[in-house]
């Protein structure tokens, strides 16, 4: 699912919603602490994590490489390439997030014996699988497959996207009217189209390169490397979100600017574009405000606003951590720098 706010509103919500509700822990009140509070933040501060995974799991992400295209950063294999330099930091943020949580925010409620059966009540009235479940799937993994596989048979990812899409709409899986009424995907698909154009036009015109030669003669007046300016422009990328209300609005305004100045800086391109595309990710977890998927955890009722700020700040520390230090070393193996 390319939507981080999709999976959180379509998929998490509903599934922690109903756990909370059977153990007893209720938006609103005292009791949101038993369970609720615990599984909002932290499947909320995973969700950065697993955007950052995968280069389809997000729509931003797909920006940023476009962007990076305009600025001469062309990155072979974008899907493979995008995973193998995500994998390490990911999984592990991935493994350490719910651990740390369960350290620093705790649930009142420790133990769930009755759980399983009650999934397996629940799975017992759905059913089988059914024809169109199936349809689905194959045709998931037929466009996963296309995106990996991708640049060797020559299948550009929108092609492979179009593929998917037209197998669904063909075989009765979807309508015209599901399409219709996805509109967050076509509000997604506009402001793309804008961001791009400004992006470009932007560079065309000599703005970006501008502002990361100003950028870069001032890091240079510190007599800065380029490892140093590296992290001082990422914390600073980083610590810019809270001014934002929008992952892709931060990434239309800033990501061109601050690509260029690491160029300048002298950071090798692609990862400093892949860094900052996974950083634009890892912010999305910062604020109630921060990101689509942030409004609707938020909007649960299950976490205090004053939660929401200092645990997304104190995890996006711990984040930052791991993917600096494991990132550094795995970097290096993979040959970015």
């Amino acid at each position: 699912m390319p939507s981080t706010t999709a999976r959180a509103g379509g998929v998490f919500l509903p599934i922690i919603k109903s756990l909370s509700l059977s153990a007893g822990s209720r938006p609103g009140d005292s009791s949101s602490r038993k369970l609720g509070s615990y599984l909002i933040q932290s499947q909320f501060q995973s969700a950065g994590n697993s955007s950052a995974l995968f280069l389809t799991a997000a729509a931003q992400n797909l920006l940023c490489l476009k962007l990076a295209e305009e600025l001469g950063i062309i990155i072979s294999s974008p899907w493979v390439s995008w995973f193998k330099a995500a994998s390490l930091p990911a999984c592990i943020s991935l493994l350490a997030t719910p651990f740390i949580l369960y350290k620093l925010y705790p649930p009142e409620t420790k133990d769930t014996p009755e759980a399983p059966a009650m999934a397996a009540k629940k799975l017992q009235n759905m059913g089988p699988v059914t024809k169109n479940e199936w349809i689905m799937v194959g045709t998931m993994l037929l466009a996963v497959s296309l995106w990996v596989c991708g640049e060797a048979l020559g299948i550009p990812s929108v092609v492979a996207a179009m593929i998917g899409l037209s197998i669904l709409l063909l075989l009765g899986v979807l309508d015209w009217e599901d399409c219709l009424s996805e509109k967050s995907a076509w509000d997604t698909l506009t402001w793309f189209a804008v961001l791009v154009g400004m992006a470009g036009q932007l560079t065309n015109l000599g703005i970006v390169t501008w502002m990361s030669d100003c950028v870069a003669k001032s890091l240079q007046s510190f007599s800065l490397s380029w490892p140093a300016a590296f992290v001082v422009l990422q914390a600073s990328y980083f610590l810019i979100h809270y001014m934002f209300a929008s992952q892709t609005g931060h990434v239309g305004a800033l990501y061109s600017a601050f690509l260029a100045m690491h160029l300048a800086a002298g950071v090798p391109g692609i990862l400093a574009a892949l860094a900052l595309a996974y950083n634009t990710n890892l912010f999305g977890a910062l604020t109630h405000y921060s990101s689509g998927q942030a409004a609707v955890y938020y909007g649960a009722g299950y976490v205090d606003l004053p939660d929401v700020f200092k645990v997304g700040f104190v995890m996006a520390v711990i984040n930052a951590a791991i993917w600096g230090v494991v990132g550094t070393f795995w970097w290096k193996f993979l040959g970015l720098y």
